[in-house]
């Protein structure tokens, strides 16, 4: 069985699953939205200071 998933799924596709299995191992099922919403708001963060930045050097030039 673990044969044909592995021919059914690309090295992306298993490593990815991979990853959300040690999450969850990690963190547990409870902590997921938790997690998800912290990794949200960092995202919106990282966007918001990138998009100020790109403004001021538009400023400068």
């Amino acid at each position: 069985m673990i044969e044909n998933l592995i021919l059914l799924l690309g090295p992306q596709e298993l490593t990815f699953l991979v990853i959300i299995l040690i999450i969850l191992l990690i963190w547990g099922p409870n902590q997921l939205p938790k997690l998800a919403r912290a990794l949200g708001e960092a995202k919106k963060e990282f966007q918001k200071a990138q998009k100020e930045n790109d403004e001021e050097e538009t400023k400068k030039e």
